[in-house]
């Protein structure tokens, strides 16, 4: 059914300040209510001290999840393993902090202040970063500005997809197509040229392809199942949710609970995560991010697949439009 020049008038005056409301809330809640929640934390050394840092931490009210280990090697292990965001290493001459800025820049400052916070008036804590960010990203921007570029690839891919006919296995194919292209330009410009990611090259190229198909695949899958309106709601669900919902310029756990939860949920929030692990972590907890892709990807490209077949058939099946005789001149 066709809407009246008025109805659309009155579609496009409500709908696209509800858009941006939304898009506001999303992205601006989450950043007005960072603090952490659960933040994992170790603290390596023997009682009594020991157990008066880990009492400090757990008063902080829920703030952060306590890993007790017994020597400063197994703390670095567990940092390097990313288990924890970095480690108090209580000694005789004072507790020593390990970080990892690599693993967020904005986790490793609020630990530091939470250690100096506790120690002694006038003393200085030792500060070691196991996993440091790069030289030539110190704060760790690329990786979060690179999210957003990342999503609106996907978006676009499977928007192009769409607008542009292409169904079944072609479709799937452009998708593919996509992402490595993006894959590989994407990692020369953010590993080789600014030098922001330094992983394994190919990791790196096969990780951010993993989330622009993870991205694509799904909007053009809802497209394929519910028409032009499957674009919007894929960029909805990717750009205006996923990456505010990412976490990925901070920490999952620095986000309220329902935001990060859905976040890690979510082909941004996962890819940040795994592309964090591929650069700077040697791929060490990649494994269940890498696996949320897959399956978005693979759900996106079954669905791409199933509609391009309902709409072959529907074509098939249209009856001819009957065509007049031709009246004798």
């Amino acid at each position: 059914m066709s809407l009246t020049p008025n109805r659309r008038l009155l579609v496009v005056v409500l709908l696209v300040p509800l858009v941006v409301t939304l898009a506001l809330w999303a992205f601006t809640w989450p950043a007005a209510r960072t603090a952490p929640r659960d933040l994992p934390v170790g603290i390596a050394g023997t009682a009594p001290a020991a157990d008066r840092l880990q009492q400090r931490f757990e008063e902080r009210d829920g703030a952060f999840d306590v890993h007790r280990y017994g020597s400063e090697a197994a703390a670095r292990a567990a940092i390097e393993d990313r288990t924890v965001y970095g480690a108090v290493v209580v000694t005789a001459e004072g507790p020593e902090l390990l970080t990892a800025s690599a693993g967020g820049t904005v986790i490793a400052q609020l630990l530091r202040e939470a250690v100096t916070a506790g120690a002694p008036a006038g003393s200085e804590v030792p500060v070691t970063d196991v996993v440091s960010a790069p030289a030539a990203d110190p704060r760790g921007a690329v990786l979060g500005a690179s999210l957003l570029p990342l999503a609106i690839a996907g978006v676009a891919a499977g928007a192009a997809v769409t607008l542009l006919r292409l169904r079944g296995a072609r479709a799937g194919v452009a998708l593919l197509g996509v992402a490595v292209v993006v894959g590989l330009l994407a990692t020369a410009v953010t590993d080789s040229w600014l030098g922001a990611l330094t992983g394994d090259w190919w990791s790196e190229a096969g990780t951010i392809a993993l989330i622009v198909l993870a991205v694509g695949a799904p909007v053009a899958g809802l497209a394929a199942l519910l028409g032009t309106p499957g674009i919007g709601i894929g960029s909805l669900l990717m750009v205006l949710l996923g990456n505010p919902f990412s976490g990925v310029t901070s920490a999952p756990e620095l986000l309220p609970r329902p935001v990060s939860v859905i976040g890690r949920l979510l082909p941004p929030g996962a890819g940040g995560s795994a592309l964090r692990s591929v650069a700077f972590f040697d791929g060490a907890a990649a494994a269940v991010p890498a696996l949320t892709l897959g399956v978005w990807a693979a759900l996106g490209l079954v669905a791409v697949l199933v509609g391009g077949r309902r709409r072959t058939a529907a074509d098939t099946t249209a009856p001819e439009p009957v065509r007049e005789p031709a009246l004798a001149g």
